[in-house]
């Protein structure tokens, strides 16, 4: 008999290249669980537009590139389905059936929402920003997924989808798969600067694509302890960018770089040159990936859509239920139905 998988749904809205904080986070999640899960990777090429409506015109080279980032980090298309948000429409249908129980409060009252609205200075919030959320829970939904791996910003979203799922099997039928997030060993990784979190806007990543000289400069410009004038001079690692990097991706060697830098054994320079090897080792893989099917972009597009039109399949089929469930899909049964008996209570 036949065991069939259970899904993990997730994705990034296609707003720029994928970082170091994207692979810790998430992505490195994705890769490892694409062998025992059915994985769907979304790229939410619609959410993009909540915050990037006037730059548009970027969008395409944006879903090429995040795709690449993908490919290049170990997401196979034989196990994992890759597709574009904006070519599901059922998945916009369901949003808009989530916004008919969901109350605007629920969504303003959304920690992620707030923070982002006051990062972009978004004092208005247009509909399609503030109800965003609604349309993670469709897209996390509508695929039945029992595990969403994401960021840490990302649990106040998995928590609404919980709700609302709930809400709707209540509500309707229990049709849909109450989700689970999945937060990576990092959750929050620190940008280069050492006070924000890594981030494409804030100007502080290792994108997954830099290459080795590139690396080498951003780690060398990284923030490091600020009382530490000389080699010789005890460090505080606690409050270094650099050891934060080192413990995250050198783990075999964090002991001695935190034992040699609080006696003055080992200065911030070697410490960096350590660092950038140990992430362009980490990278250098990814590259040969990248380089392949940069040289075959008609490769690249198959993967989208073979993986689009399979994720299409998939949708109509829960839409169907969904359809059924709240009795709005009119002509797969008798049309009209029969008129209540009105003789009751008369």
């Amino acid at each position: 008999m036949t065991v069939m998988k259970k899904r993990i749904l997730t994705g990034d809205r296609p707003t720029g290249k994928l970082h170091l904080g994207h692979y810790v986070g998430s992505l490195a999640n994705r890769v490892k669980l694409q062998h025992d899960y059915e994985s769907f990777i979304i790229i939410a090429d619609v959410q993009a537009l909540t915050t990037h409506w006037e730059k548009d015109e970027n969008l395409a080279r944006d879903i090429y590139d995040i795709t690449l980032d993908y490919l290049a980090a170990g997401l196979d298309p034989g196990l994992a389905t890759i597709f574009l948000q904006s070519m599901i429409p059922e998945i916009h249908e369901l949003t808009m059936y989530y916004s008919m129980f969901t109350s605007v409060n629920v969504l303003r009252h959304n920690p992620t929402v707030k923070s982002e609205a006051a990062q972009h200075g978004f004092k208005d919030m247009t509909y399609g920003f503030l109800g965003y959320p609604l349309s993670q829970a469709a897209d996390i939904s509508i695929f039945k997924a029992h595990l969403v791996p994401v960021g840490e910003d990302q649990i106040p979203h998995i928590e609404l989808a919980r709700k609302i799922v709930r809400r709707f099997n209540d509500i309707y039928q229990p049709v849909l798969v109450e989700p689970e997030a999945l937060i990576g060993a990092t959750p929050r990784l620190v940008g280069l600067d050492g006070k924000n979190k890594m981030s494409k806007s804030l100007n502080n990543a290792v994108y997954l694509s830099d290459k080795p000289e590139v690396v080498q400069e951003k780690v060398r410009n990284a923030v490091t302890d600020p009382a530490r004038i000389r080699k010789t001079d005890p460090g505080h690692p606690e409050i270094c960018t650099v050891f934060e990097y080192h413990r995250v991706f050198n783990p075999a060697e964090v002991a001695a770089i935190e034992s040699d830098c609080r006696q003055g054994k080992i200065g911030c320079v070697a410490c960096k040159k350590n660092l950038a090897a140990v992430i362009n080792r980490l990278l250098d893989p990814m590259r040969e990936t990248r380089s392949y099917y940069e040289a075959r972009p008609d490769e690249v597009k198959d993967i989208l859509l073979t993986g689009t039109a399979k994720a299409h399949q998939v949708a109509r089929e829960t839409m169907s239920e969904v359809r059924d469930a709240m009795k709005i899909d009119y002509f797969k049964h008798e049309f009209p139905p029969a008129c209540p008996d009105q003789s009751e209570g008369s």
